[in-house]
């Protein structure tokens, strides 16, 4: 049987995760919702992974959940509806804060059409970059829904702006590959074709750096999206500056620098 993700290691300390069901653009089902989950699980214990990939089969990202059937989060047993409902729902939004919070910066390398779903993979994502392909869309309003779902009414309006995320939400269009590197929701257009080699270059410039301060900067710019105050933000890098003080890697890093080394970290 297929399996619904791919795991590869493409290079050292870089985990590539593929979606895939590419017959059906990748569309979402509670299978491959779980096979991600139990993946991010795996990969957030894991020290010896420093960076993470995460892209789509064929040629789509994910086109949202698969309108055929979702299927059943685990645990669901058709005893009562609106809990299996929730369930069903949670099941697949706290895979968006799992890529938030997975300690590992992820890379999303959007090679065709991420809507709905798709979308709020991508925006849970650290960086997005997208070949001409890739086509961006908040759908759940085309459904009869709200758009405000799988913390899409969060996120976006962090990435892009308030203004433009209202028109973009309310509308449900489409945003094309050249439109969303102009807006800022993709750091960079390259070719389908070299989109893999893209994405692994800036996995494998992540990975070469102290995987410390590299968690410490992820979690501090998520945390910065929360914070109330400059000076609240200040007060918080103040405490993660002294945490990453301690332990081999300034020293290391300021050695290779003076020596004109690459730095070797530990995991």
């Amino acid at each position: 049987m297929t399996p619904p993700l791919l795991v590869e290691e493409p290079a050292p300390h870089v985990r590539r995760l593929t979606l895939n069901r590419p017959e059906q653009l990748n569309a979402m089902t509670s299978e491959l919702c779980e096979a991600l989950h139990e993946e991010l699980r795996r990969t957030a214990s894991d020290r010896t992974c420093r960076a993470v990939i995460l892209t789509g089969a064929g040629r789509g990202f994910c086109a949202g959940l698969d309108l055929h059937g979702y299927g059943a989060a685990p645990d669901n047993d058709g005893s009562d509806e609106s809990r299996d409902r929730l369930a069903n729902q949670q099941h697949m939004s706290t895979l968006i804060l799992a890529l938030r919070a997975l300690p590992q910066p992820v890379i999303a390398a959007v090679n065709g059409p991420a809507a709905g779903f798709g979308l709020a993979l991508s925006l849970g994502c650290d960086i997005r970059y997208a070949s001409p392909e890739a086509v961006f869309r908040a759908a759940f309003i085309n459904i009869g829904v709200s758009n405000c779902d799988m913390g899409t009414s969060w996120l976006l309006p962090r990435l892009i702006g308030a203004s433009r995320s209202h028109e973009l939400m309310l509308t449900g269009r489409r945003v094309h590959a050249e439109e969303a590197l102009q807006i800022g929701l993709v750091a960079d257009l390259v070719a389908r074709e070299t989109l893999p080699a893209r994405a692994l270059q800036g996995a494998e410039q992540i990975a070469a750096l102290a995987p410390w301060g590299v968690r410490l900067t992820k979690q501090g710019m998520w945390s910065a999206l929360e914070i109330p105050s400059e000076r609240t933000a200040v007060e918080y890098e103040d405490r993660q500056q002294i945490m990453a003080t301690f332990g081999k890697a300034v020293p290391e890093a300021i050695g290779a620098f003076l020596e004109k080394r690459p730095a070797e970290f530990g995991d």
